[in-house]
């Protein structure tokens, strides 16, 4: 899957176009608790405090909805407090949804709870994965591509299985550090041929195979790393990331792009961040039904409301 040509190689660019208006899926963190470790970030004799998580949570949401993306809410089930994390519980390519299958035995509910939210949306295509994958915390959509990553929780077999399904070419990246356990820790995808992630994280194939595919990345520093400021949303303008990061602001703000903090120091307890908490829902006519080049900053009209919000 990795022997890409020549011409697969993104040149150089000046700089992000125009924003695009995408459709999200959030849960809310209500029954969000940190009852068990599965990453180096989560220690269950640390307090966490839901009633603040669920105000950062809201707060994320609010910023989402003024940059004019359309929210849609999963309703969150007791027993399973990482639901909040909504990227891992699946992949949306053109309307076609793999649903994860997750690795540790806490989080596997969550797959049929995202299977029925897809369901009743009356998404034609639900497919739940066979392999161990964890959504788009491994399954990156980077324009023409997907790029996933193994080493911690997403299988190289299922790299082949979202191909087959999806219907897009895998890149395979090797993470190596296990405090960016999914690829949406380590690497961001900024728009269509832009990313930036954090070498340090991957393998040195991945990091070689990244050079070649993405020659203008901007690279994170460990700092900003270590901050998950990896952890981005991007509409291909505005890039929502940890308030923390200051630096690769400044290097997103350099490139052109227009950097938007937020702070979620509460659900980094459980290691994540606003990427984890975001699924891009990506219809068959484009990342969303009447889908507007050129976004700029708004609030959102009636058309845009979320369903089922508290």
């Amino acid at each position: 899957m990795n022997a890409l040509p020549a011409s697969a190689v993104v040149p150089a660019r000046p700089g992000p176009g125009p924003g695009v208006r995408r459709r999200y899926l959030l849960c809310p963190p209500e029954h969000f608790a940190v009852e068990y470790a599965i990453n180096p970030w989560m220690d269950p004799d640390r307090p966490v405090d839901r009633a603040v998580a669920l105000r950062q949570w809201r707060a994320l949401a609010s910023v989402l909805r003024s940059l004019g993306h359309r929210v849609d809410l999963l309703a969150p089930e007791p027993g399973l407090p990482d639901m909040v994390f909504t990227a891992n519980g699946a992949t949306v390519v053109a309307g076609r949804v793999l649903v994860a299958r997750f690795r540790h035995p806490q989080r596997a509910g969550e797959s049929a709870a995202h299977r029925r939210w897809f369901e009743a949306a009356r998404f034609p295509r639900v497919r739940t994965a066979t392999e161990v994958n964890e959504g788009e915390g491994d399954l990156l959509v980077a324009g023409p591509r997907i790029l996933a990553a193994s080493g911690f929780r997403t299988t190289t077999a299922a790299h082949r299985e979202a191909q087959r399904v999806l219907g897009l070419p895998v890149v395979s990246l090797q993470l190596t550090d296990p405090r960016y356990y999914h690829l949406d820790t380590a690497l961001a995808v900024l728009d269509d041929t832009r990313v930036m992630y954090y070498p340090d994280a991957f393998a040195p194939p991945a990091r070689r195979l990244l050079r070649r595919l993405y020659p203008d990345a901007i690279l994170a520093r460990a700092p900003d790393a270590a901050a998950f400021g990896l952890n981005a949303i991007s509409d291909g303008r505005h890039v929502v990331l940890p308030a923390a990061a200051r630096g690769l602001a400044e290097q997103l703000r350099a490139a052109g792009f227009v950097p938007v903090p937020v702070s979620l120091p509460e659900l980094l307890k459980a290691g994540g961040g606003p990427k984890c908490c975001v699924l891009e829902v990506r219809s068959a006519r484009g990342p969303c039904p009447g889908a507007e080049p050129g976004l700029r900053d708004r609030r959102p009209g009636p058309g845009d409301e979320e369903r089922g919000a508290r």
